[in-house]
Order: structure tokens, then sequence, then C-alpha cells
């Protein structure tokens, strides 16, 4: 059995346990850098916190783990308030993104280190330590010193460091930025095997989407302070809140238009580039009926400016000499560039000389563009378009 921690006031941490933003707010000088975030995590979720450089993700997790003062708001963990304790206090581990070790220790006394700075006898500290090291799978390693190992078994090291003190919530900032592409997928595979392993509510932040969308139970993306939308990775890439999701997670072609019904049909004039149909208004959005499914609200929207959202596997695309001349919905775009992506075909087009248009197809499908070739572009009938409200002027 190990030895009582000696330092109050806070009982022995358990896994599971929910985090609670409410109306946080950061500011630093002039700058705000959250603006009034709220959000809650599930205890025993992995979240990441995904945005761009400067959208306040970092010091989000630095006023979490007691780092950071926030200027307004309250945290709570596991239903109590935290606001006044200290980093120790809070039961908060995380792994840096340089790591941290010591470099003038052994792996296992890196390891045992946080448990004896709470009180744990060196011996008691050490086999808790060596456990550690078994389940990231570096015991073999315990008495080699931190630059004697690569960077993917340093960050297993930092990882069990974190564990062994029992930590109630696991953040991880920018884990994987350090490491080569096929050691930065065998983290992740291990990181995730670990938090499901120990049930042990994870806050990740990155700026690599597909990190995050791969790893990720929910997603919540920032932007300018601001929580844009928290929602499992499939609802942001089929259902994003906002443009800037759109355009942040994954590509999406962003189109300025004007909805409008000719016929039976409701379709979007693209500037003076063409029409393209999108669907019946007077069906269910839900139904195909070969025409793309739009969301109710787009219903509404008839006669006003919109911004379109497609992804490029939506796009449809056919020889310009070939397809019949249906005025209501034709399209017609230039070839640019054509780049192989593995088993994928990018296609960059434009619609007369300044909007880009991109698409993907399936490599060897057929039908294969060159730059240079006309192109007329449909909405593929088994899509779901996502419209905005076009931004105001000014």
């Amino acid at each position: 059995m190990t030895d009582t921690l000696r330092h109050p006031p806070a009982p022995r941490p358990v896994t599971g346990s929910a985090v609670r933003f409410e109306k946080i707010r950061h500011r630093f000088g002039a700058t705000t850098v959250i603006d009034t975030l709220d959000l809650t995590i599930e205890g025993g979720e992995l979240v990441a916190l995904l945005g761009p450089s400067g959208c306040g993700k970092s010091t989000l997790l630095r006023i979490l783990a007691g780092l950071q003062p926030q200027t307004g708001g309250t945290v709570t963990i596991g239903g109590e308030p935290v606001d006044g304790l200290s980093p120790r206090q809070r039961g908060v581990g995380i792994v840096f993104q340089n790591y941290a070790l010591f470099p003038h220790m052994r792996v296992l006394a890196n390891v045992a280190y946080g448990l004896e700075a709470n009180g744990m006898k060196r011996a008691a500290a050490e086999r808790r330590a060596m456990t550690m090291l078994e389940r990231v799978r570096m015991d073999a390693f315990a008495t080699r010193h931190p630059r004697e190992l690569s960077g993917g078994q340093q960050q297993r090291v930092a990882l069990a460091r974190t564990l062994a003190v029992e930590p109630r919530i696991l953040l991880l900032d920018e884990p994987f930025a350090a490491l080569d592409k096929s050691l930065r997928l065998d983290m992740q595979i291990e990181i995730r095997r670990l938090q499901r392993e120990l049930n042990i509510t994870t806050i990740m932040v990155t700026h690599d989407q597909e990190e995050a969308m791969s790893m990720a139970d929910r997603v919540a993306v920032l932007h300018q302070g601001r929580l844009e939308q928290f929602a499992a990775p499939t609802d942001l890439y089929d259902r994003p809140a906002t443009p800037f999701v759109a355009g942040f997670v994954g590509t999406a072609n962003l189109l300025a238009a004007r909805l409008v019904v000719r016929g039976e049909q409701l379709a979007a004039r693209i500037g003076e580039h063409g029409w393209l149909a999108l669907a019946r208004p007077a069906c269910d959005p839900g139904v195909r009926a070969g025409l793309a499914r739009l969301d109710a609200a787009a219903q509404r929207d008839v006669g006003i400016p919109v911004l379109l959202a497609v992804r490029p596997e939506q796009w449809e695309a056919r020889d310009a000499a070939s397809a019949p001349d249906a005025s209501d919905e034709r399209l017609t775009a230039t070839v640019q560039l054509v780049l192989p992506l593995g088993p994928t075909l990018l296609t960059e087009a434009s619609l007369g000389d300044a909007l880009p248009i991109k698409l993907t197809a399936p490599r060897g499908a057929g039908g294969a563009c060159r730059a240079g070739d006309r192109i007329v572009l449909r909405i593929r009938p088994d899509a779901t378009i996502r419209i905005f409200a076009a931004p105001a002027a000014g």
C-alpha cells in the first residue's frame, strides 16, 4: 500500500471528473484573450481544444491548471470550484510540449520525483513509478537518462510521471509537436489507449485538426477567444455551425450566393458565374430526389445573400463540351491544377478570373481533368450543403 500524501487539502484523486468553465474571461492588458466562454467536459472524455494561434486555447489550459488566474468566471472540477486552489491542490497533471524531464536524473527517478515531492517514501515511490513505466511500456529503460531516449520514449516517460501522481485531469499541451509523423501516430494510439484504460478526463491543446479529429471524443473549436462550436468530430465536419468552422475543420469552398426559386427548384446564383441547383423548396430537406439536401433553415432564406459551404468531395464535375447546356444550373469553371494525393485527385478550378474552387475525386475513377479543361460543376445528389447568412457589409 502506498504512503498517504502529506500535502492537504485535496483527498485522493479519482478518475472521470467532469470539468466546467463558466463565463470565463481573460485579458492581457487591453487585449481580450478569452471572451465569456462556457464549456462543460464530461468525466472520462478526451476533448481537444482546437484553433489557430492566439485563439485562447493554451490560456484556457493554464487557467484550468491553476497556472494563470482568469480575469473572470468560474472553473469547477468534479462539481467543486477550484479557483482558489493551487495547481497541486487541483489534482491536474500536465504533459508539456518539451516534456520537461530532469536531464541529470534517470528515468525511474524522473517518474518518482512527483511522488516523493508529495511526501511518499522513496521505496514506495519507486515501486509506483516502475508500475507506471510498465504501463507505458518503458520499464526496460528505467536506468537510462533522458538524453539516451528518442523523442517518443521521452514523451512516454513524461506521461508516466504525470499519471503516477493519479491526477483527476490530464492536460496535454501540443503533445505531438516535436515528433515526426510515424512517432506521432504511435503516441496518439498509446495516449488514447491509456486514457480509455484509466478513464481519466483528458484535455488536449492542438492546432492540428487531423490530430484533434482522430483522437478526441469531442472537439471545442476556438476563434478569437470565443467558442465557435463544441461537438463530435463528424458533426464538426458534416454540420459546421459557422463559416469559420467550415473553413478551419477540413476544407470548404465558401461561395457568396443568393438563393432564389427557379421553377420548382431552389437554386443559388453565384455572382455572374452561373446557377447551381440545390433542392426543391416544397420537399422535406432530407429527401434526396437527385438533388442536394439542405437544412430546413435554408428554405427560409430565399432571396437573401448567403454563403454556401461546399466540401471538395461534394462536387460532381463533367466535361463542359459534353454536358448539356442547362442554363438554370450550369456553373462552368476552368481547371488550373490537378494534384494526385495517394488514392485521391485534388483539382483546383476557377470561376472566372478570381474565384478558386477545390474538388476531389477518387483516382482512377475515370474522367480525370487536365489543366485548361472547361468543366461543369454540380452538387452531388447525396451531399448535405451548409448555408450561412452572409456577413454584414462593412
